[in-house]
């Protein structure tokens, strides 16, 4: 049997003000700003660094880019953190537990903590179909995420499920990579903002309007999609190698839920305009708080988070 020293001790505790659960641009921003303001803090995520941002394909609205691709501008966000703080990735929360004298233990993959207060910035995870074929060809021409799957189908076609503002992108950022590309948008109407519309229609990009999909079908791997016109009832399909979905997303706030924060009827945690919670010391930012899902605004919720955060144990 291979000995590997420390192997089975028990890690030490570590005492800290706040604990920051969640490594994107909120919690990544509220680590930087709790560090500034004297407390001593550390970020913890269960991937990597950089939230749903850094599947982004291209930014083109966060002040002081043009543009920029969202995994470097995550990557810039961390960088800058971890000169304040420490970041640690790839570290699952396996329970918080709050004490009898307010304080909170954190138990991570990683290590262990005893924080002062909390503050959520888990964000949220990409909503599924729950059609036929969705889970069966899963990783066989389904995807969550142009940015880390598109070159897999270099001169191929490619259907975008969803037609809100993540899809266009994704459709967009596919343009040059695959021959063809399609949106199915279970909506009447473009869900996207006008500037993607115009692009799409730019780039020859179809973009099919009001109906419901009810199959990703194929052997052993995706060959197309069937969907229903909403308006005539007419069961139609599409070929397809590949199919990206975004259809919406589910907030990632089931440790908040566990800790006895309350959620709204989405699931959402709720906050007040100082992004506390329902809970004393424990606060919350970014998209899984709800609202208006930008880098910008993530950010923005997690220095007045770190900031409440600080007031309240420093101030009060």
């Amino acid at each position: 049997m291979l000995f590997v020293p420390g192997m089975g001790k028990k890690k030490e505790t570590e005492e800290v003000d706040v604990v920051i659960i969640g490594a994107g641009p909120a919690g990544l921003s509220a680590g930087i700003y709790a560090t500034r303001a004297g407390l001593k803090g550390v970020v913890i995520d269960k991937g990597i660094a950089g939230g749903l941002a850094s599947e982004a394909p291209f930014i083109e609205n966060y002040p002081g880019f043009f543009g920029i691709k969202g995994e470097e501008l995550a990557s810039k966000i961390k960088e800058h953190a971890k000169s304040y703080l420490p970041v640690i990735e790839m570290s699952p929360i396996s329970r918080i537990e709050k004490k009898e004298d307010g304080r909170f233990f954190v138990e991570s993959e990683q290590g262990d903590y005893l924080a002062s207060a909390i503050i959520f910035a888990t964000g949220t995870t990409h909503k599924h179909l729950n059609v036929k074929g969705e889970q069966e060809f899963y990783g066989k021409g389904v995807s969550y995420c142009v940015t880390c799957d598109g070159y897999f189908f270099k001169d191929q076609r490619v259907v975008v499920i969803g037609g809100g503002n993540s899809g266009a992108i994704a459709a967009i950022s596919l343009h040059g990579i695959a021959q063809k590309i399609t949106i199915l948008e279970y909506m009447p109407r473009y869900m996207c903002e006008n500037a993607y519309v115009k692009k799409l229609s730019e780039l020859g990009i179809e973009y099919i309007k009001n109906v419901q999909v009810t199959e990703i079908f194929g052997d052993e791997k995706v060959k197309g999609v069937r969907f229903i016109n909403r308006e005539t009832g007419e069961t139609k399909e599409i070929e397809a190698d590949g199919v990206f979905i975004y259809v919406g997303l589910i907030p990632q706030s089931e440790l908040a839920k566990s800790l006895g924060v309350e959620l709204d009827q989405r699931g959402y945690i709720k906050v007040d305009s100082k992004m506390r919670t329902s809970m004393p010391k424990v606060y919350a930012a970014g998209d899984v708080t709800g609202g208006v899902a930008q880098v910008v605004v993530a950010a923005a919720q997690g220095a007045i988070a770190a900031l409440s955060c600080y007031e309240d144990l420093r101030l009060k």
